[in-house]
């Protein structure tokens, strides 16, 4: 199972070609992904190839402002650059989209919208940086800062076995950020490890959230119903193409949280990608009975039930989560238990954590 997101279950065309910095021997930066966006087959061609202007502002030449260096990653909108600002000499990130690839009047719409909401959201902890967005006749740039750390989906693949304190820190971040995108009106919509990256390699709980090309704004009870989000990390509302709300992103970093703490394993696992949707659709019980689980703390397993509700209107809302005692104790396990939950082949299963 590659890179899959709703869309490709639902008809959508999508292309998953990405390139890594990995890829490049003399690159000395972890990778830093562009992901693909969604194709829209039936909708009208409005850009093409023409100097259509899309920010609603004239911008001064970003060229003159930074120097651009090696390609970090590769979509299918757009390039990731490493870049650094000439007058500072500090380095970032440059994402450049090709007018001529926004074909479709929702591409453009969803560049724009991307913008507006990493300004809206621009100093707030643990969501990265926007240090501007400009165009020229030929691109879009959105430079952000340079985190060279690394994906936490890496970071968990390697590691496989995390504490309940450390699995604690983790998930208050990711709930952090949803906390504050729901206070300022915002909802993510495509929480995964994927979108969460680390500033500093040597420090595991640098994390920041670095994509939201799918986020929306949102006001108080409205709801949506178009299919957003990786497939398995999306609730169940949105797979049954049901109206919903905020609480999907709940369920999303739920997800993130049993990964964390079953060592990389899905909370529902299949042998296809559409038995492993029946399954969530259906409302499959979480199976608490496999290894490591019973061996992790009552109180993490209670929290992951109420993140994992089928039921949108049952699931704790981001603050009730970072007011969970689990949360609130750093994990409940004292050192000397945690510490006898070092991995070893009979108590961890063998990863399946899979990218979406």
């Amino acid at each position: 199972m590659g890179n899959t997101c709703i869309g490709s279950l639902l008809g959508d065309k999508f292309d998953d070609q990405i390139q890594d910095c990995s890829s490049n021997s003399n690159c000395n930066f972890p990778q830093i992904l562009v992901y693909p966006d969604l194709v829209f087959p039936n909708r009208k061609e409005t850009i093409g190839d023409k100097a259509c202007t899309i920010l609603d502002h004239e911008t001064p030449n970003v060229h003159k402002l930074y120097t651009f260096g090696r390609e970090l990653g590769r979509g299918s909108t757009g390039t990731t650059y490493l870049c650094t600002e000439i007058a500072t000499g500090i380095r970032c990130a440059c994402k450049s989209i090709p007018k001529s690839n926004l074909k479709f009047d929702q591409q453009v719409e969803d560049v724009r919208r991307e913008i507006r909401v990493l300004q809206h959201l621009s100093g707030q902890k643990y969501v990265v940086t926007i240090k501007g967005a400009y165009e020229d006749s030929l691109c879009i740039h959105i430079v952000m800062e340079l985190c060279c750390g690394g994906e936490l989906y890496d970071l968990i693949k390697e590691r496989a076995y995390f504490s309940e304190r450390e699995a604690a820190e983790l998930i208050k971040i990711v709930v952090g950020v949803v906390e504050t995108c729901h206070s300022l009106g915002v909802m993510h919509r495509d929480l995964k490890p994927e979108n969460f990256v680390l500033v500093n390699k040597d420090d595991v709980f640098s994390l920041k959230a670095v994509d939201f090309g799918f986020s929306v704004f949102f006001k108080p009870g409205q709801v949506f119903s178009d299919s957003a989000g990786s497939l398995y990390y999306a609730a169940p509302e949105i797979l049954l193409n049901e109206n919903y709300g905020p609480e999907a992103d709940i369920w999303s970093a739920g997800v993130i949280l049993f990964v964390l703490l079953s060592g990389g394993m899905l909370p529902f696992e299949a042998e296809t990608e559409k038995d492993m949707l029946d399954m969530v659709l259906e409302g499959q019980v979480l199976d608490f009975e496999s290894e490591p689980w019973p061996q992790r703390s009552d109180s993490a397993k209670d929290l992951v039930r109420k993140m994992l509700c089928s039921q949108p209107s049952e699931r704790l809302t981001a603050k009730e989560v970072l007011s969970h005692p689990w949360i609130c104790h750093n994990g409940f396990l004292d050192e000397e238990l945690d510490s006898a939950l070092l991995p070893d082949e009979e108590k961890f299963p063998a990863m399946k954590l899979h990218r979406d």
